[in-house]
């Protein structure tokens, strides 16, 4: 009997709990633990960083009527001039590049270059050095068809940079594209290329900036590309590379393949380069660049240590030019460069393009690093040669040779007049010796020969000069072969055999 009456009393109980609860002043819950609260109430989601795809339509009817087709016919010789060595490319270039290095023409038969270029104001287009090199006249075609024939004012192969000019009264009054400031592009930007792909004229194809400062291949080692993921095939050459804003940040140039074809990689030289070439063009007929004289190579986590440095940034200088503005500015093999004019060098690809750009006879202030400890070295620069450019196209002694190739350059080598000072640091005679500047050819550089060593002697005929070198070199016909006797730096001698090649 108790026992019934125990059990409805505490559920009457248990039921008016909870009402004289509401009745009261509501108490604090007491606080969840930490690992309970996360998992009831999980965090907000990132917002986006990336909203919604761009609709490139207005900006290509606006631009569209300043790009351009060129045709141009060149000249037999050119055509027949083929492509550099495979030696003479970098090797991230090497690596890929297929058949016709670079972008020639769409369906080019010898004689016929197709490519394309954009219209700056004035009547003044911007194309490809490649594009029109050896031309003997050349057809700009515009968006609504009419043609025009264009003068070539002038072409920079360094920079793969060329200006032409439109004749007739009509090209004053054409649309002119804005130009951009190619130093603002960051990598993963949406940038849109305009141009001539295999023929297909006027064909649009976007695309990001992969990244930024690439070095280039066929001698541009002063260019620091734009790389970009962009569709762009043979005849997109000297094309626009556009931001979104419809300005031109680049030229369309290269591509990286392995077939010939687009597979991922192409690369555009920044406008502002491309401009500060265009402006020399038009004032004196040609670039002009600066030289530092140094030979520098990148710094390894290996050669860091070594040097006491804390990171692998800078160019690491293993040779100096004598009488070069790096020697009169006090700039030491051994040294780190790390920055010129407050412009960081984070690696030895870096250095050319910077010097590259300032004017001969500037002043550059150099920040390097020597024996652990950081200094300020100030260099009037001198000014790049254009045999230094262009081997092969230029005798040593840095004066024209039309489009003959030097006797030097037949056997493979660049070379240059000893002054007197390095004379008697070498222990040379008056008139003894022709140094070796430059290696050209596989055979060359297989026999041991590299820049520095001096050519004493061509047969049993002592030389010192180049001019009496190339006398010595001048009789001897393509398959022959010469003899030299080459001193190292080291002062070790010993003779080298080269074949003579064709012209």
């Amino acid at each position: 009997m108790t026992a019934r009456v125990r059990k409805p009393l505490l559920a009457a109980l248990a039921l008016s709990i909870p009402l004289v609860a509401c009745a009261r002043e509501p108490s604090p819950a007491p606080a969840a633990p930490a690992a309970v609260a996360a998992t009831a109430a999980p965090a907000a989601p990132a917002a986006p960083l990336v909203t919604g795809l761009p609709d490139f339509t207005r900006l290509v009817e606006q631009v569209t009527p300043g790009v351009v087709n060129i045709e141009a016919r060149i000249g037999a010789r050119t055509a027949a001039r083929g492509m550099p060595d495979d030696e003479e490319i970098p090797e991230i270039f090497r690596r890929f590049f297929g058949p016709g290095f670079g972008m020639p023409s769409p369906n080019a038969a010898p004689g016929r270059s197709v490519g394309s270029g954009f219209l700056i104001g004035d009547g003044y287009i911007l194309t490809n050095h490649h594009v029109v090199d050896g031309a003997e006249s050349i057809t700009v075609r515009l968006s609504d068809r009419r043609e025009f024939q264009a003068k070539l004012v002038g072409s920079d192969e360094g920079y793969d940079v060329a200006l032409l000019k439109l004749e007739g009264k009509e090209a004053a009054g054409l649309p002119a594209l804005r130009l951009g400031n190619s130093s603002s592009l960051r990598p993963g930007q949406w940038v849109v290329a305009i141009g001539s792909p295999l023929g297909l004229e006027q064909s649009v194809t976007a695309g990001i900036v992969s990244a930024l400062g690439r070095s280039g291949g066929r001698g541009q080692q002063y260019v620091p590309f734009i790389q970009t993921d962009v569709a762009i095939n043979r005849g997109n050459s000297g094309g626009p590379l556009l931001n979104t804003s419809g300005e031109v940040v680049g030229i369309n140039s290269q591509i990286l393949s392995n077939s010939g074809g687009y597979m991922g990689v192409s690369f555009a030289i920044p406008i502002d380069l491309a401009m500060n070439a265009a402006e020399q063009i038009k004032k004196t007929g040609k670039v002009s660049r600066g030289m530092l004289g140094v030979v520098v190579q990148e710094i390894d986590s290996a050669r860091a240590k070594a040097l006491g440095l804390s990171s692998s940034a800078g160019a690491l200088v293993n040779s100096v030019e004598p009488g070069s503005a790096a020697e009169k500015g006090g700039v030491e093999i051994g040294d780190v460069i790390t920055a010129v004019n407050g412009q960081p060098v984070n690696s030895s690809a870096d250095l050319p393009p910077i010097i590259g750009m300032l004017p001969p006879g500037s002043k550059a202030r150099l920040e390097i690093v020597r024996d652990g400890r950081k200094r300020e070295l100030n260099v009037t620069l001198g000014e790049l040669t254009s045999d230094a450019q262009r081997p092969g196209l230029r005798d040593g002694s840095g004066s024209s040779s039309g489009a003959a190739v030097s006797p030097a350059a037949r056997i493979g080598l660049r070379v240059a007049d000893l002054d007197a000072a390095t004379r008697r640091q070498l222990g040379l005679g008056n008139n003894e010796g022709v140094r070796i500047t430059g290696v050209l050819s596989p055979e060359a550089r297989e026999a041991g020969l590299s820049p520095g060593m001096v050519i004493l002697r061509v047969g049993r005929t002592p030389v010192g000069s180049v001019a009496a070198l190339e006398r010595e070199l001048k009789s001897a016909s393509a398959g022959d072969a010469v003899m030299l006797l080459v001193r190292t730096p080291a002062g070790a001698t010993s003779f080298v055999a080269l074949t003579v090649q064709e012209d």
